[in-house]
């Protein structure tokens, strides 16, 4: 039997040193790897540079974008596509590091929060009225979902971000081992409870971290994400090579409400597993003991190329400032899904993005994307 859904992490509060803030708190940046590998696309390759592009143009008039490519010519030949589809700016920055592939959900460091005892006022000057919330660049191991064999150059892309954005990095570690773990295995409410997978985390097909059991993660959770309480649902849907991140499945879209996608036709692959994960939904509790309000999403009508059941889903959107990005596939569901989840985001821009021929590659727009929250400044008690 599964581990109860509302049960708490051992982790104490005096413990948790870092807490990841959810998606939806500002964003310094966001950052991003220019396609290349024409592999992750076979036969589908000559349009993906344009869906990015459509995407830059997006974020980059709400946050800056940092572009990762691998040397000056995919520089200038990143730079002629977006000039043409009007979304060079000054606000898209550019770095050259090479890259296996462009998934910086799972590639990329994950910048997490870090308070300060030290009083700053918003210029950084000592004050008895308020704290900076110092950020750390967790740099888990990425070792291609313990699938693919090229993640050499990946592997190293978190460093290379911590560094470039002057944070400090981070290795997790479980008996001084480095731990691995994608972000788009993960999904915070940034106040102290996280959502994930057993078929990800606990099955030994793919597995990341042999040996690592459930409380070991909760402790992980706790210690680098300031985690209190864990979500586990159950497995992921059908053609997901990651075996089972749950940005395809549930999201969180405040602190107390999640989005989660059901499918209605009982002869559908996806419709028992979805169904269980809802039923699981309904008995978890949030960090304080308390229910969750959830949203539900249908599937998308199934996408196939070349035989094989894609991963569309609804749930794989980015939450940028002031604006969502949500990948739909031209199937009578987007309208539906659209018009949830404007609902779910009153003060954002919900942005569809065709992604038909972007899922052959096995990810949408959370799995291309990385957030890089905004350095805050919060009120504390005076000394």
């Amino acid at each position: 039997m599964p581990a109860p859904t509302h049960k708490k992490s051992i982790v104490s509060d005096a413990a948790r040193s870092y807490r990841m803030p959810a998606e939806w708190e500002p964003h310094a940046a966001t950052w991003l790897a220019w396609p290349h590998n024409e592999k992750d696309w076979p036969g589908k390759f000559e349009p993906i540079p344009w869906v990015f592009a459509e995407i830059i143009r997006h974020l980059a008039r709400h946050e800056r974008v940092e572009l990762i490519v691998a040397d000056a010519a995919e520089e200038r030949g990143a730079k002629k596509v977006l000039d043409r589809a009007n979304a060079l700016s000054e606000n898209v920055r550019f770095h050259r590091w090479p890259t296996d592939r462009i998934w910086l959900r799972d590639s990329g460091c994950i910048f997490v929060e870090q308070p300060d005892s030290v009083r700053s006022d918003s210029r950084g000057r000592l004050s008895a009225h308020g704290h900076r919330a110092l950020q750390a660049a967790l740099k888990f191991r990425f070792n291609a979902w313990a699938k693919y064999s090229n993640w050499r150059h990946d592997n190293k892309i978190g460093a290379l971000m911590a560094e470039s954005a002057g944070i400090p990095e981070l290795h997790p570690e479980h008996q001084e081992k480095s731990i691995v773990l994608e972000g788009g295995s993960i999904d915070v409410n940034g106040c102290g409870t996280l959502l994930t997978t057993e078929e990800c985390l606990l099955s030994k097909v793919q597995q990341r971290n042999p040996g690592m059991k459930r409380r070991d993660y909760e402790n992980a959770f706790g210690k680098y994400l300031g985690i209190t309480n864990v979500i586990w649902l159950g497995s992921g849907i059908h053609g997901d090579d990651t075996h089972g991140h749950v940005d395809d499945l549930t999201r969180f879209v405040n602190p107390t409400t999640m989005v989660t996608m059901v499918e209605s036709n009982r002869r559908d692959v996806n419709h028992k597993p979805l169904a269980k994960n809802l039923e699981r939904l309904k008995s978890a509790r949030d960090q304080d003991g308390k229910p969750l309000n959830i949203i539900e999403i249908p599937m998308p009508q199934p996408v196939v190329f070349e035989g094989r059941r894609l991963p569309a889903s609804y749930a794989n959107f980015y939450i940028a400032n002031n604006v969502a990005l949500v990948p739909v596939f031209n199937r009578a569901n987007d309208r539906i899904a659209l018009n949830i989840l404007s609902e779910a985001f009153p003060s954002r821009e919900i942005v569809p993005i065709y992604s038909g021929d972007f899922i052959w590659g096995f990810g949408a727009m959370h799995c291309m994307t990385q957030q890089q929250p905004a350095l805050r400044l919060s009120t504390a008690r005076r000394l």
